[in-house]
C-alpha cells in the first residue's frame, strides 16, 4: 500500500457483497453485512484488517450523492472503527479515494442518503436512547473530529410532557381546512401496502427541498417501514385527506424502548410530519402534531418525543411551541 498508510495494517477495497463473506468470521468488529451492501449499492467499501482481526471499515457513495451548491460530495457511512489509530488510517484511506473521484467534500456519517442512518449524537444529555434512535459509541465524535472534519447540520429530540399544550391559532386552521374538505384518519392496517404507498408518494414530494434530499425508490422505502409493522398502533399514525386525496401524514409509535428496561411503555415518538407543499395546506403539520398530543393522552401516554429534527425545518418550529431538547445529533463535513 505504499509509505503512506501504517505498514500494520491490511486495507482492502470490496466492490462485490461477495467478497464480505469472508470477513464475518473475523474477531474484532463486525463486518457489515453483504444484504446491507446489496441494498444500499455503495460505490467502495473499504475493510482495515490487524492480524487479521477487523479493526475499522466504511462504505464510500461519489456517484448519485446528494446536490450541495457547487460542492461534489463523497459520502462516507457503514462506519465502525475499533480505535482512534485505525479510524485515522480508514478515514485517511477514504478521503483520498473520494479525491481521486474528483470529490470537494466529505459527508459523514451517512449510509448513502437521508433516508437511512446518519448523523451521530453529539449531545446525549440525560435522556435514555428510545426506539428507532440512532446510536453511536462517543470515539466516533472524537475520531472524525480528530480526521479534520467539521459540524454540517445539526438535528434535535426534543420531549413533550405536557400534551394539553395548544395554539389558540389550530381553531382558526382547523376551520379552515375543514373548508377545504381536510379531514383526519388513522392507518388502516388491514390495507398496509397502499397505506405504505399513500405514505411514500407525500414523503417523496414533501421531502424533495430537504437539505441533501435524493430520491429512493418505493421497493427500498417499504423494506424499511415494513420491519417496524408490528409495533405501530395504527390510531398514532394519521391521515390528511382532502376528499379522496391524501395531503399529509404523521407518523408516531410507541417507545418501546422503555418496555425492554421494564418500564411501562408511557411516551410515544413522533418521526415524521409531511404535508404536499402547496399554500392551502398551511397549518396542517401543526394541527396534525396537536391531534397526535391528543390522540396520545385520550390513550394513557404522558409524553411524546419529537425526533431528529433538522434545525432548519419547519417541524422544529412546531416543536419549539410545545418541547424541550433532550438530544442533539451532528453530520459532519470535510473540504478535500
Amino acid at each position: 500500500m505504499g509509505n503512506k498508510y501504517c505498514s500494520m495494517y491490511d486495507y482492502h477495497l470490496i466492490c462485490r457483497a461477495s467478497e464480505l463473506e469472508i470477513l464475518a468470521s473475523l474477531d474484532g468488529i463486525p463486518a457489515l453485512s453483504s444484504t446491507l451492501f446489496q441494498q444500499h449499492q455503495p460505490d467502495l467499501h473499504v475493510v482495515i484488517l490487524h492480524d487479521r482481526s477487523l479493526v475499522a471499515r466504511c462504505s464510500l457513495w461519489w456517484q448519485n450523492t446528494p446536490n450541495h451548491g457547487q460542492e461534489k460530495l463523497g459520502l462516507i457511512g457503514h462506519y465502525a472503527a475499533k480505535d482512534a489509530q485505525s479510524a485515522k488510517a480508514l478515514l485517511s484511506r477514504s478521503l483520498e479515494i473520494l479525491a481521486q473521484h474528483n470529490c470537494t467534500l466529505a459527508v459523514a456519517p451517512i449510509d448513502g442518503n437521508t433516508w437511512r442512518n446518519y448523523r451521530w449524537i453529539t449531545d446525549r444529555g440525560n435522556h435514555p436512547i428510545f426506539f428507532l434512535e440512532p446510536n453511536n459509541p462517543p470515539d466516533y465524535v472524537e475520531q472524525i473530529l480528530e480526521a479534520g472534519f467539521s459540524p454540517l447540520a445539526h438535528y434535535y429530540s426534543a420531549l413533550v410532557t405536557d400534551l394539553n399544550q395548544g395554539d389558540r391559532r389550530l381553531q382558526r386552521v382547523g376551520d379552515r381546512l375543514k373548508k377545504l374538505h381536510i379531514t383526519l384518519r388513522p392507518l388502516n392496517l388491514e390495507d398496509w401496502e397502499q397505506e405504505l404507498h399513500q405514505i411514500y408518494q407525500i414523503s417523496r414530494v414533501a421531502f424533495e427541498r430537504n437539505f441533501l434530499y435524493t430520491p429512493l425508490s418505493e421497493s427500498e422505502f417499504m423494506a424499511q417501514y415494513s420491519p417496524v409493522r408490528d409495533y405501530i398502533n395504527p390510531e398514532l399514525v394519521l391521515f390528511a385527506q382532502q376528499r379522496k386525496k391524501i395531503v399529509g401524514f404523521l407518523f408516531s409509535i410507541p417507545d418501546f424502548c422503555l418496555k425492554q428496561r421494564n418500564l411501562p411503555v408511557e411516551t410515544i415518538i413522533l418521526k415524521t410530519v409531511a404535508i404536499l407543499p402547496q399554500r392551502e395546506y398551511a397549518g396542517l403539520g401543526n394541527l396534525l402534531v396537536y391531534q397526535c398530543h391528543q390522540i396520545a393522552q385520550k390513550l394513557g401516554y404522558q409524553s411524546v418525543i419529537h425526533a431528529l429534527m433538522y434545525q432548519s425545518n419547519s417541524s422544529l418550529n412546531i416543536s419549539h411551541r410545545y418541547a424541550q431538547p433532550i438530544r442533539q445529533y451532528t453530520l459532519f463535513a470535510k473540504a478535500i
